[in-house]
């Protein structure tokens, strides 16, 4: 069983408690079959789970000791960092499930994370339990905004799979992918006008503040839980159809491609990303089969 502890980004980089958290990835993570070790920090903050939460997802084929290329798996794994919440990762080879793994997750699915003793599969279940359990930070999305950005992944797929270059499926990606750009558009547009007086005072404190209505994100300022199940997917999307069909998302979608580059940038999406290769190694049997 390969095991790996991590810390959120968050929390590592953001306590000013005088705790120093080591950067040294070896601290964290150990090589080989014996489970890491874990240091418990006793910090006085209620909102800090000082108890690691197990969860299982799946092992890189590519690089040793790093999750490999499941959007699913990620997207747990971003809400754990968003929430600042530490997290020991046991890596699973899915092409060789060892049998500890069919016991606790008999349809050999990942992500599954343990909670209270009891082992949870599915993304929405764990998101939903997470945001039940730690709701500080919260992630919720409004119920209105929830599905937004729902449909590119399907339609990602089905261009993905397509061999028949006029079957229409280029044009249902697009269709999806225009609908987010113009949401987003919709969601960043500037403060038109004069300003109020609280305006006013907010830009002298804040100096060179660019007001805007809303934020960069699909519940505007703050990231929310719907973010965090759409990036993995669009990360996906622009690896593998770059890869095998020389694709990519067209100047004429700015603000989607803007939302991409502000999330992927983020310290909690790369520490949790697959590799591109993981990636493109994961899409080979459906693209090929």
């Amino acid at each position: 069983m390969s095991t790996a502890v991590a810390l959120s980004s968050s929390l590592k980089h953001n306590l000013a408690l005088g705790i120093r958290f080591p950067q040294n990835p070896s601290f964290y993570r150990r090589i080989g079959p014996k489970v890491s070790t874990f240091r418990t920090f006793t910090v006085a903050m209620a909102a800090i789970n000082t108890t690691p939460l197990e969860i299982c997802v799946k092992a890189s084929v590519i690089t040793p000791n790093k999750p490999g290329d499941c959007p699913f798996c990620q997207r747990v794994l971003l809400t754990m960092e968003e929430k600042h919440l530490p997290y020991e990762m046991k890596l699973v080879d899915l092409s060789n499930k060892p049998e500890w793994f069919l016991q606790i997750s008999p349809e050999g699915k990942v992500p599954v994370v343990k909670f209270d003793e009891k082992w949870v599969p599915d993304s929405d279940v764990i998101a939903q339990s997470l945001e039940e359990k730690y709701p500080d930070p919260p992630l919720v999305t409004p119920q209105e905004k929830a599905l937004v950005g729902s449909k590119i992944f399907s339609t990602f797929i089905g261009f993905l799979k397509s061999k028949d270059p006029s079957g229409g499926t280029e044009q249902a990606l697009l269709d999806e992918l225009s609908s987010f750009n113009d949401y987003i558009k919709e969601n960043v547009r500037p403060l038109s006008g004069s300003l109020n007086v609280l305006q006013f005072v907010d830009l002298l404190h804040n100096r060179f503040m660019v007001f805007s209505l809303k934020g960069p994100f699909i519940n505007g300022e703050k990231i929310s839980a719907a973010d965090l199940s759409l990036a993995p997917k669009l990360y996906h999307l622009e690896i593998a159809l770059g890869h095998y069909k020389k694709w990519s998302i067209p100047d004429t979608l700015p603000y989607t491609k803007s939302y991409m580059k502000t999330i992927f940038s983020m310290d909690s999406f790369m520490k949790t990303r697959a590799s591109p290769e993981d990636v493109i190694a994961g899409w080979r049997p459906k693209v090929m089969g």
